[in-house]
């Protein structure tokens, strides 16, 4: 194992979950989504597993999603009972996603019979099933017993690759797989008549500003040609984390709001006809992407509304005198790492 997947392992060696009620959900809501270009309800799924196996093996640098986890054994009773509870709050939803801070297809988290029972449970309803998997777990036969019990249904799988760039994903990310991984994966899923969204992630620790911004354009150069929607993750600050404890040494700042809408842009602008969107977890908080805090709400909700319209016309007005702060953490980040510009804020 190398050093960094040493100290991502050695951060998490005394976890233990808050929760550890096997048949508890970790969340459910509901939201808002495009299908078919059209605005539409979707139903948000969380169950609580034994956790992610990468995670459980070393984990990425900036991953905390394994603080929901159970860290055990899930049955898939309990998982069922999980998605039972939840499922009574599903009011028929086109879109229905389903996470498990982890694979889905990975069948040390989920048994292809439980896999196969909540597909078919949700089949008559949802227009659209979207599941999350990292490469090496997808296969053409899995993917062809979940498209059976979905006949009419779009199947989507949703993969982490967070950068085209091999080394930043093994020495910033510690993701565990290669770029060519995730195209053996992509020739699968398009293979099965699945539809594909990619994460690509805003920020890496060890990455400036201006280097990840640079590093998610090229991104979106090599990856348009594969996926359907692209979808940007701005690192936030999680517990027990390598950001989180570089952070707190202030030798880490989540991206810049500034820095998120560039990237937008020019993701609209590369590959016009891939749907681009960003969720920002903890946006506007100093764990989370931010820029001064007065302008902060107004550049939220226009990546909010951007996410759904894919109308680059939102950031139009967007105005604040933080933009010069941003522009010079851009030039001067790698001199001193920048989180230095929070002080005034915090």
């Amino acid at each position: 194992m190398n050093e960094l997947a040493e100290i991502c392992k050695t951060l998490k060696i005394d976890f233990s979950p808050k929760i550890k009620d096997t048949t508890k959900p970790v969340r459910y809501w509901s939201e808002q989504d495009v299908l078919d270009e059209k605005v539409v309800d979707a139903f948000v799924i969380i169950l609580r597993t034994r956790g992610c196996s990468w995670a459980l093996n070393s984990g990425c640098t900036m991953c905390g999603y394994f603080n929901d986890s159970i860290w055990g054994n899930v049955s898939a009773d309990d998982l069922y009972t999980q998605f039972d509870k939840v499922v009574n709050h599903y009011n028929g939803e086109k879109v229905v996603k389903i996470f498990t801070s982890g694979s889905f297809l990975d069948e040390q988290e989920v048994k292809p019979t439980l896999r196969k029972k909540i597909l078919q449970r949700l089949a008559e309803t949802a227009d659209k099933i979207s599941i999350e998997s990292r490469p090496e777990y997808i296969s053409n036969e899995k993917l062809k017993r979940m498209k059976s019990v979905l006949p009419s249904t779009t199947l989507e799988i949703s993969i982490g690759l967070e950068t085209w760039n091999d080394n930043v994903r093994s020495q910033a990310i510690n993701k565990g797989f290669t770029f060519n991984d995730y195209k053996n994966a992509v020739e699968l899923v398009k293979k099965n008549n699945c539809k594909l969204k990619t994460y690509v992630l805003i920020k890496p620790p060890f990455l400036t500003e201006k280097e990840s911004l640079e590093d998610c354009l090229t991104t979106i150069d090599k990856i348009k040609e594969y996926t359907d929607t692209i979808s940007f993750n701005p690192t936030n600050v999680q517990r027990r984390t390598l950001v989180e404890y570089l952070w707190k040494r202030r030798q880490y700042r989540p991206a810049w709001l500034w820095t998120i809408i560039e990237i937008l842009k020019a993701s609209k602008q590369k590959a016009p006809l891939v749907n681009s969107k960003c969720d920002i977890i903890g946006a506007g908080s100093h764990r989370g992407a931010h820029n001064c805090g007065k302008c902060d709400q107004s550049f939220i909700e226009s990546i909010k509304v951007f996410s759904i319209s894919q109308k680059l016309s939102v950031f139009n007005d967007l105005q604040c005198s933080c933009k010069e702060t941003w522009l010079d953490h851009l030039d001067i980040e790698h001199l001193g790492f920048g989180s230095l510009t929070d002080i005034s804020r915090f």
